[in-house]
C-alpha cells in the first residue's frame, strides 16, 4: 500500500525554522521530520512513498537525489566527477516518488494531483510534520479494501458509501468505528 505524504505547506507555525526550508525538512536528531515519518511507515512494511511537494520543494528533491552520498562514505575523482560510494544506507526497498503539487494547493488538491501515481489502489495519507508513534496493531488490523488516510491514531476509510473514522487506542485489540461522515451505508451502524 502506498503512503502519500503532504509536504507542500508553508509551515507558518514554525516560521523561525521554515523561513529557509520546508517544515518536513526540519531536523530531529540529525534527520528531517520527513525521514522519521517514512521510517515509521517502513517499519510496518509500507515503503512506497509519494511525497506531495510545494513550498521549497526543491530542497526535498535535493535531499533524495543526494541521499546516498549524504548517508554513506564516498570517493570522488575531481577531474572526471566519478563517484565511488562505500557501503550502503539502511533504507533498502524504499521507493520515493516526488510530485510537484504547488505552493498554495490545499490538502485535497494535493491528493488529487497525485492520483495518477496511486493506480486506483488503497493508500494512506499523512502530513509531512506528523511524527507519531502509531502502534503496530492499528496498522496490522487493517484489512479494508478501500482508500485510507492515517491522521495521528485515527484512520479515515473512504468508500463509495461514505467516509468512516476508526480510532485505535493503546490496549485495544480491535479497531472500532467512532463516527461516520458523509453518509451511512445501509446495514452498517455508525458508533
Amino acid at each position: 500500500m502506498k503512503v502519500v505524504i503532504l509536504a507542500g505547506g508553508l509551515g507558518t507555525r514554525l516560521r523561525e525554522e521554515t523561513e529557509y526550508r520546508p517544515k518536513p525538512m526540519v531536523e530531529i536528531g540529525g534527520r528531517p521530520i520527513l525521514w522519521h515519518i517514512m521510517k515509521i511507515y517502513a517499519s510496518h512494511g509500507f515503503n512506497d512513498f509519494i511525497v506531495c511537494l510545494g513550498y521549497r520543494g526543491n530542497m526535498i528533491r535535493d535531499y533524495f537525489l543526494n541521499y546516498q552520498i549524504r548517508n554513506c562514505d564516498f570517493t570522488i575523482t575531481l577531474d572526471t566527477h566519478k563517484i565511488d560510494v562505500h557501503g550502503n544506507h539502511n533504507e533498502t526497498g524504499w521507493k520515493v516518488t516526488l510530485v510537484e503539487t504547488g505552493d498554495t494547493t490545499n490538502t485535497g488538491g494535493r491528493v488529487r494531483k497525485v492520483r495518477s501515481y496511486l493506480d486506483g489502489m488503497p493508500f494512506m495519507v499523512t502530513y509531512g510534520d506528523g511524527v507519531a508513534d502509531v502502534r503496530e496493531p492499528f496498522l496490522d488490523n487493517l484489512n479494508q479494501p478501500f482508500g485510507m488516510a492515517l491522521v495521528g491514531t485515527s484512520l479515515y476509510v473512504c468508500t463509495t458509501d461514505g467516509v468512516w473514522r476508526y480510532t485505535y487506542q493503546p490496549g485495544q485489540t480491535r479497531i472500532k468505528v467512532l463516527a461516520c461522515r458523509v453518509r451511512r451505508p445501509a446495514g452498517r451502524p455508525c458508533a
